[in-house]
């Protein structure tokens, strides 16, 4: 007898697994940022370019062929690339706490103010403690606040949000995996010109080349395959609400792996978070 989950089953698993998944590519990218000594625009478009040609290869080659498809895979690599250098720029200009609990804060809330008619009690109850939880999660205290930074974190929220409100709705002949693979090629082509001003010569190491090919792969390809895949069963609230889950695994796999300690803070923050999403999950607004 086999077990078949409900639409909304198989939409929350995948945005779990979307978040997660998102929490490594942090730590990938890091390491190979040292190991190539690579600007972190370059590293973000290594991770487009890889993730596209990834997507490209499981999807089979499948090519847009209606206008719809192709106008969609252009909204959506444009998104991507804005993004990604909004994000970037916000880390360069503040820095990677600031730029994460803003951004990953604020998508949420833009994805709500602008898909939801009628707010309910629970969908506030849940964007309100995954605000609560990240700022927990990600504060440093005495920290200095660069309006320069914050704004470009905002931009790099709108950018997201706009990616998730896009992709709710599927287009017929383009499924989440074509939508990926295309999508993060166009966006790391408009992103190339940037990237290529700050350096993108790597080293022809195992290693360095190992960590390229799970950044471009894993955090990349699988996990915004999975992220569409749920939006299409999903309201796009719980869609944004998921991202909490990145800095939360990239937390904790600092804290296993790295030996790095977290603050008391820190896990009251995590804890908020986990019963924030998982309001999100039992009680999320319908499509």
């Amino acid at each position: 007898m086999s077990l078949v989950l409900p639409a909304r089953a198989r939409a929350s698993a995948a945005l779990v697994l979307a978040g997660v998944l998102w929490g490594t590519g942090g730590l990938a990218g890091s390491l190979l940022g040292r190991l190539a000594g690579l600007h972190p625009l370059a590293v973000a478009d290594y991770r487009l370019l890889v993730g596209g040609a990834v997507a490209i290869v499981l999807s089979k080659g499948a090519f847009p062929r209606t206008p719809e498809a192709a106008k969609r895979i252009f909204a959506v690599g444009g998104l991507f690339a804005l993004f990604q250098a909004s994000y970037f720029a916000a880390v360069a200009l503040s820095s990677v706490s600031v730029a994460t609990m803003t951004t990953i804060g604020a998508a949420p809330v833009v994805v709500t103010l602008a898909s939801v008619r009628k707010l309910r009690r629970w969908t506030l109850v849940s964007v309100t403690g995954s605000l609560a939880g990240l700022a927990l999660l990600q504060w440093s205290p005495g920290e200095a606040i660069s309006f320069g930074g914050l704004g470009f974190a905002l931009l790099a929220a709108a950018g997201f949000a706009t990616l998730t409100l896009v992709t709710a709705k599927p287009v017929d002949g383009l499924d989440p995996l074509a939508t990926t693979a295309f999508g993060c090629l166009t966006g790391g082509l408009l992103l190339l010109p940037v990237a290529s001003w700050s350096g993108m010569a790597i080293p022809l190491h195992a290693d360095v080349l190992a960590v390229v090919c799970y950044l471009g792969a894993v955090p990349t390809a699988v996990a915004y395959a999975a992220y569409l895949r749920g939006l299409a069963d999903a309201h796009p609230v719980l869609g944004a609400l998921s991202a909490v889950l990145e800095p939360l695994t990239a937390a904790v796999l600092s804290a296993v792996l790295l030996g790095e300690r977290l603050s008391g803070t820190a896990w009251c923050g995590a804890a908020v978070l986990v019963g924030a999403l998982a309001v999100g999950y039992w009680r999320p607004e319908p499509r």
